[in-house]
């Protein structure tokens, strides 16, 4: 008798558990738009949603531990004119979201670490460059304060948030609407998909097309792609007959697929969500209630299913926790964001493991919050991997850190006379926005002293009766 030999995987167990009641987040009117985004972005400090706003479009901030039932008057991020479509946490500074909307701009906002008394409504700084929608946002994964956006116009855009220009504009290279748009892991190349049904690897500095695969998945359905971290892509589609395909292409051979994956027949699009420390990718489908998750390695037949995570309710987005944000005690090694119609559950993805120590096989050095490069140093060509952190001793998220816009005057382009010096942050001047923030953290404070002041002096009215009474 011939034994069948089980794969050797430390991931083979992985089981998925979505949190208690009193861990998810009650009352939150999510967008009904018509968008193919995850309507949700996630860090360690916050939780961000797009909601459902009369005349115009906004998204709502919660700090993560501020779960349960969210009151009905909790501000609003709200800036946009038309529905938001697209959020996206900055990786390198946790307090700074930007947002993409129907009205053509993008805005990138500073969220403070306190609750704010009244919405949010000035953004650090407006990006104007798109013609039609704005759909997509992607920050550069390795170089500070470059995001990447794309819009209705077929038209990428690479901007510099810093000062607001635009570093790249990308505005040749697809012939319909763009579907999806991914960095690699140092952020030297692009992977977009197509509504031409044509899977593309760019290289947006020298504003060309590397390679590029013409039908990647037969059907007529979106296109999605993720670069993994030894430079291939994982895209899902669907086959002529409908049916739902993961593919894992070698960009260096694109005649076929390394491996090819087909699941079930649906028409919701499959959002791929691609862990580059586990390699593992998790799938879930808009509309559906399940997230299917795949092992990505080196041996044949490379792509091996795990498991489904199934549920009762149907998911309208997912929000996907970076590593850092992870309980490394609990051995979890992802953490998805449900949202429900009306309401955002938790669903945890474990390893189990029956010791209580640090499992370091589960948790490589991971990117942390810092930077490897300026916007300039890359665009001028450099490349960096991500600046890497140890999860050993859990991850602290920083305090508030303030992101300084300086934009430059496009009509003064004389050389600065004399030698040039350095403006440290405590000589630059402070912004408008930043005075605001201040003042509006000041009359928190002080509404938060007066509230228990008032506390103060009933409590010593109920002493004075009670001893009053006694006598």
């Amino acid at each position: 008798m011939s034994r069948r030999v089980v794969r050797q995987s430390k991931f083979r167990h992985v089981f998925g558990q979505a949190a208690k009641a009193d861990q998810a987040y009650e009352d939150i009117r999510v967008s009904k738009v018509t968008w193919d985004s995850s309507f949700c972005a996630v860090n360690p400090k916050f939780l961000a949603i797009i909601v459902e706003a009369g005349g115009g479009g906004a998204f709502i901030v919660l700090p993560l531990a501020k779960t349960g039932r969210v009151d009905k008057n909790y501000p609003l991020v709200t800036g946009h004119t038309a529905p938001v479509l697209d959020i996206d946490w900055c990786p390198h500074n946790d307090n700074v979201i930007a947002s993409a909307s129907d009205d053509t701009t993008i805005m990138v906002w500073q969220i403070p670490d306190y609750t704010p008394v009244r919405n949010i409504t000035e953004p650090i700084i407006t990006l104007e460059g798109h013609s039609k929608r704005v759909g997509i946002l992607s920050w550069h994964p390795t170089a500070r304060n470059v995001l990447l956006s794309a819009g209705g116009d077929n038209v990428i855009i690479v901007w510099n948030v810093g000062t607001g220009e635009v570093l790249l504009s990308l505005d040749d290279m697809h012939p319909d609407v763009i579907h999806s748009v991914c960095w690699n892991t140092n952020g030297s190349l692009l992977a977009t998909t197509c509504k031409d049904k044509t899977l593309r690897i760019i290289d947006p500095r020298k504003g060309q097309v590397v390679a590029e695969r013409a039908r990647p998945h037969e059907g007529a359905r979106p296109l999605r792609a993720v670069f993994t971290t030894d430079g291939k892509l994982l895209s899902t589609g669907f086959s002529r007959m409908s049916e739902r395909q993961l593919a894992l292409w070698d960009p260096n051979n694109f005649e076929e697929p390394v491996a090819l994956q087909e699941m079930d027949t649906s028409n919701g699009v499959l959002l791929p969500f691609y862990d580059p420390d586990s390699s593992i990718v998790y799938l879930c489908g808009k509309g559906d209630s399940s997230i299917r998750y795949f092992e990505i390695t080196e041996e044949p037949p490379f792509v091996h299913y795990l498991n489904t995570f199934s549920s009762k309710e149907p998911q309208r987005g997912m929000g996907f926790m970076p590593k850092r944000g992870l309980d490394v005690s609990k051995c979890e090694i992802a953490r998805f964001y449900k949202l429900h119609e009306r309401k955002c559950e938790p669903i945890v993805m474990t390893v189990p493991r029956k010791s209580d120590l640090f499992q370091d096989d589960l948790y490589p050095d991971t990117p942390g919050p810092e930077p490897a490069l300026e916007a300039d140093e890359w665009l001028s060509g450099q490349d960096a991997d991500p600046v890497l952190i140890s999860l050993r001793d859990g991850y602290v998220p920083p305090k508030h850190r303030e992101l300084r816009v300086t934009k430059r005057n496009i009509l003064d382009v004389r050389p600065p006379s004399g030698p040039r010096r350095s403006q440290s942050a405590s000589d630059a001047p402070l912004s408008q926005h930043t005075l605001e923030t201040l003042l509006e953290e000041i009359k928190a404070l002080r509404e938060q002293v007066q509230a228990q002041e008032q506390r103060i002096t009933s409590l010593e009215n109920m002493l004075c009766e009670l001893v009053d009474g006694t006598d």
